[in-house]
């Protein structure tokens, strides 16, 4: 490949974890400047309960004021079926349902056991894909879970197993909370894709342990054809203990275009969409760092 993929999930995996709730203008207002820059598939909201997610609580409001483009997909992330009828209602373009790999961050993050989960994504891909939604299943806590420690490659194989009894579109391996160094992603990415029938995988990284970059070039590496990334580098889960924000999306398109890896994305823009966001969520910085030294050559 010489060409990548970004799904941008500043205004949901980004935003759901700041202390400052932005009105449903400015999160617009955030996935247009990310649309201008090039991005064509923007996790936008998740459907999940107001009173655990407040900054979430706008979902439909969101969905509603957002242009329409047929370049341009709207993912929304669900957790059960509730938050599938939410989107179904919502005219998003894709679901993307969530799977854990432990038992104790199940029902932290979701409130249902593991069996519970699969069982859950089984019934949920059945009737997005009857209604004509694409889907994709992230597989989170693939590297390291914040309550049982480390994960087995083993354990995340047989939980894809499980999950592609309803194959989904595309699959995700999510380092939740940023514990995975280049060499488990080498090693686990060629196991899931031996699983996974060709379906495309996808990579979710947080920097907590400032490695994310690194294993985002793994992962393509290793046959990811796609990234998840966050405008600013802002966000975290607020179940995870200590998670600290995603990859921001200007470095990793920096790290990728400087690597001969093409992704459609317009660094400057994205650059100044990440410094944007970061100010309207009041901080004096964003954590992403190109927005700070510029591109090279300048």
């Amino acid at each position: 490949m010489t060409s990548v993929e970004i799904v941008e999930v500043a205004p949901r995996d980004g935003l759901q974890n700041e202390a400052t709730l932005l009105d449903t203008a400015a999160k617009v207002a955030l996935i247009e400047r990310l649309v201008a820059a090039g991005v064509r598939r923007v996790e936008a909201v998740s459907f999940v309960h107001p009173g655990r997610v407040p900054q979430m609580a706008d979902a439909e409001a969101v969905m509603a004021a957002l242009p329409r483009r047929d370049d341009v997909s709207y993912i929304g992330l669900v957790l059960n079926e509730r938050g599938l009828d939410r989107a179904l209602a919502a005219g998003v373009d894709e679901v993307n349902y969530v799977v854990i790999t432990t038992e104790t961050f199940s029902r932290r993050n979701q409130g249902v056991s593991v069996d519970e989960c699969v069982a859950a994504w089984h019934r949920i891909g059945a009737r997005a894909k009857a209604a004509g939604l694409r889907t994709s299943v992230t597989v989170s806590t693939s590297f390291g879970c914040p309550f049982e420690g480390e994960v087995a490659p083993e354990t995340v194989t047989a939980l894809v197993e499980r999950v592609m009894q309803t194959p989904p579109d595309e699959l995700a391996l999510a380092d939740t909370i940023g514990v995975g160094v280049p060499v488990q992603v080498r090693d686990l990415f060629p196991r899931v894709a031996a699983i996974t029938g060709g379906i495309p995988l996808r990579a979710h990284f947080h920097n907590t342990r400032n490695t994310g970059y690194a294993n985002a070039l793994a992962a393509y590496e290793s046959g990811a054809s796609v990234l998840d990334s966050s405008a600013g580098g802002i966000g975290g889960c607020p179940f995870a203990p200590n998670a600290t924000g995603n990859i921001a999306t200007e470095d990793l398109v920096y790290l990728l275009h400087r690597s001969g890896v093409d992704t459609g994305l317009d660094l400057t823009a994205v650059a100044d969409t990440g410094t944007w966001v970061a100010q309207q969520l009041g901080k004096a910085e964003a954590p992403a760092l190109l927005g700070r030294a510029g591109g090279f050559p300048a």
